[in-house]
């Protein structure tokens, strides 16, 4: 956490926290919502997970979107981690491996905004793809 040496420091923090908890507090509404599942068991966590879930809630922030974001245990795919499975309503889950922070906004702005499929999908869910 950044050091905070002004009042407009501690005002920050607080609304990216309020922005996290919102998207957090989003569960209840999990049916009509994109939901974001990031492998956070050790494998994931040392490969970079908990910075792919901060990207994710502050990139979501950025654009005013909602989104269910929680912490999954090991997704049994610990050669692409950090790995993140996207479920958008109505829809079957995909697993993205190998996510970066560059993937974190590609992942936003094509698949959940607009629905296309882009590299980095885990093959074993290409059989879901229609």
């Amino acid at each position: 956490m950044p050091k905070l040496t002004t009042l407009d420091d501690l005002r920050q923090l607080r609304e990216s926290l309020k922005n996290n908890m919102q998207l957090r507090e989003n569960a209840d509404n999990s049916d009509n919502l994109p939901q974001i599942k990031i492998g956070m068991a050790t494998c994931g966590i040392a490969a970079g997970a908990k910075i792919i879930m901060e990207n994710f809630f502050r990139e979501l922030a950025i654009r005013g979107l909602q989104a269910v974001i929680t912490q999954t245990d090991c997704m049994g795919l610990c050669y692409a981690e950090p790995t993140v499975e996207v479920i958008l309503p109505s829809k079957e889950p995909i697993t993205f491996g190998h996510v970066t922070e560059s993937k974190v906004v590609e992942i936003i702005e094509s698949y959940i905004l607009q629905g296309i499929i882009i590299d980095g999908v885990i093959p074993i869910n290409l059989k879901n793809l229609k």
